[in-house]
């Protein structure tokens, strides 16, 4: 099957059952949301049941929708981040711009806004006034370093984010320092603003309230840095970038195999030193010996261990080296490519993929992490075009087609 072209048939309820309903269905979100961390957790949203109006500008709007053209001639953050929803091309700067803002939120029960520090407060959109104004509603503000602080104004972006947070600092080789290859502060905002409003909700349901959720870029993602965090506060020195290595652990890095691939194995323990060392290596004398036999002695000599197992798997196909590790009970992984990811055995058999609609046709996409109760199929949605649903959400709140035609003639709406 061409899965390019050919869209993944979802599972179908037993016969006589009703599907399971999603868990956000009946629920409102309204996203004023540009770039990555709010539209990924508004995305999160949408997949589970909620409907999601993303407000945009006219004038191009997300201008993540232009980073790229990699996703048939669309921006592949944007298709990533944005299905599912629901685009209104909208002026906040106008007042009556922002009074359907409001109209909208008069019905909604989420509102999430990751806007420029200081930008939703001066629109009256950030997360306490307009909790303080809709009681139900929950309101959250994703910011880079939060609302106050000598950091409040300071630009963030998911690269300089990795930088203040120290990730930088921890991920690369020894003498090159290197941010992570997907924008981890974003996502990681974007996680916690999404399990902000889930506990919120949860909390509205019990008092009727929904209230404000802060999240910044920042204090996600130094959350995320607690291992290295820890290590250094407590123990006194920061752990070393290692690449593909580990700090304290040997043999555990990726070797390179007679086919030209890498293979990556990690030894937990000696008891799997000395299964590696007879199975894998043909060096059974090498489980014994005092130069290798202890992880802390296998650490101290890593050059040597390193030699040893990369002579060894040299002289291997990547497949026979990882049937070998396998059957040795070692933990191995390939070291693929994001094609490699795409084309994934596991993913294949699981039946991980599915077709969402954009501007550009169908696309292919990976189901959510989430598996639903019930195996509810999450709702994948189209990608919408730029103001795609402008209309039909303005003439929905009672306006006519000539007070649309006046709102689009006068640059309010596209």
């Amino acid at each position: 099957m061409d899965t390019d072209t050919d869209p993944a048939a979802a599972p179908t309820a037993p016969l006589g059952s009703a599907p399971e309903p999603l868990p956000l269905a009946g629920l409102t979100v309204v996203a004023v949301e540009q770039a990555v961390s709010a539209p990924f957790a508004t995305r999160q949203l949408a997949d589970l049941g909620a409907r999601v109006i993303k407000v945009e500008r006219p004038d191009g709007g997300d201008f993540a929708r232009a980073y790229d053209t990699a996703a048939h001639g669309l921006a592949s953050h944007f298709v990533w981040a944005n299905r599912g929803k629901e685009s209104l091309a909208l002026d906040l700067k106008d007042p009556r711009g922002l009074g359907v803002l409001h109209e909208l939120l008069s019905g909604a029960d989420v509102f999430v806004q990751n806007l420029a520090q200081g930008a939703a407060a001066r629109l009256g959109l950030d997360a306490a006034t307009l909790c303080a104004r809709y009681p139900r509603l929950v309101a959250v503000d994703v910011s880079g370093y939060g609302p106050e602080g000598p950091y409040a104004h300071k630009r963030a972006y998911d690269m300089l984010v990795q930088c203040e947070a120290g990730l930088v600092s921890v991920t690369g080789t020894p003498g090159l320092p290197v941010k992570a290859g997907i924008p981890a502060a974003d996502i990681a905002a974007a996680m916690y603003a999404f399990s902000g409003v889930l506990a919120a909700l949860l909390r509205r349901g019990t008092t009727g309230r929904g209230g404000p959720v802060e999240v910044s870029m920042l204090d996600a993602l130094a959350e995320w840095m607690g291992h290295p965090l820890h290590h250094t506060m407590h123990g006194g020195e920061q752990p070393v970038r290692t690449g593909l290595a580990h700090a304290v652990i040997a043999p555990y890095d990726a070797y390179p195999t007679a086919d030209g691939d890498r293979v990556l194995l990690s030894v937990q323990n000696d008891r799997e030193w000395a299964r590696l060392a007879r199975q894998v290596l043909g060096r059974p004398d090498l489980a014994e010996d005092p130069a290798y036999a202890t992880n802390a002695a296998r650490t101290r000599g890593r050059e040597k261990t390193d030699a040893v197992v990369a002579e060894a798997l040299g002289r291997l196909g990547a497949d026979e080296a990882v049937g070998l590790l396998e059957a040795a009970g070692i933990a191995c992984a390939r070291l693929n490519s994001v094609a490699q990811l795409a084309a994934h055995p596991q993913l294949a058999a699981r039946d991980r993929w599915r077709q969402v609609d954009s501007p550009a046709g169908p696309l292919r996409a990976l189901l959510p992490p989430i598996g639903l109760p019930g195996g509810a199929e999450p709702r994948m949605g189209a990608v919408p075009a730029l103001g795609e649903h402008t209309d039909a959400l303005l003439r929905a709140l009672g306006m006519t087609g000539a007070q649309i035609t006046a709102l689009r003639r006068d640059g309010v709406i596209a």
